[in-house]
């Protein structure tokens, strides 16, 4: 039987990382105020398709107009974390 590989482990192995952004925004009943809100999900840097797409739909369904969006992105698998092991590990 093959074990089944989760969506999260696949992205990763093809390079996303784990992309947060803080979006702030403007109430639509009271524009002077500002509102965050926090997204997380797994984008490619440094284009961020998934982020960005995010963005447009805000921009084209919500009624919030977008004030500014900080980023922070870490790739949670890098290819220095991989190493061929060649033994028998013994379990207890």
């Amino acid at each position: 039987m093959a074990a089944k590989v989760s969506n999260a482990f696949r992205m990763q192995m093809e390079g996303y990382g784990i992309t947060t952004a803080e979006i702030h925004y403007h109430l639509p009943d009271h524009p002077s105020l500002l509102q965050l809100y926090v997204w997380q999900e797994y984008d490619l840097a440094p284009h961020f398709p998934e982020l960005k797409g995010f963005l447009s739909f805000w921009e084209r369904e919500l009624d919030g107009a977008l004030h500014s969006v900080r980023v922070a992105h870490h790739r949670l698998i890098e290819p220095a974390e991989w190493q061929a092991v060649d033994g028998i590990v013994a379990l207890h």
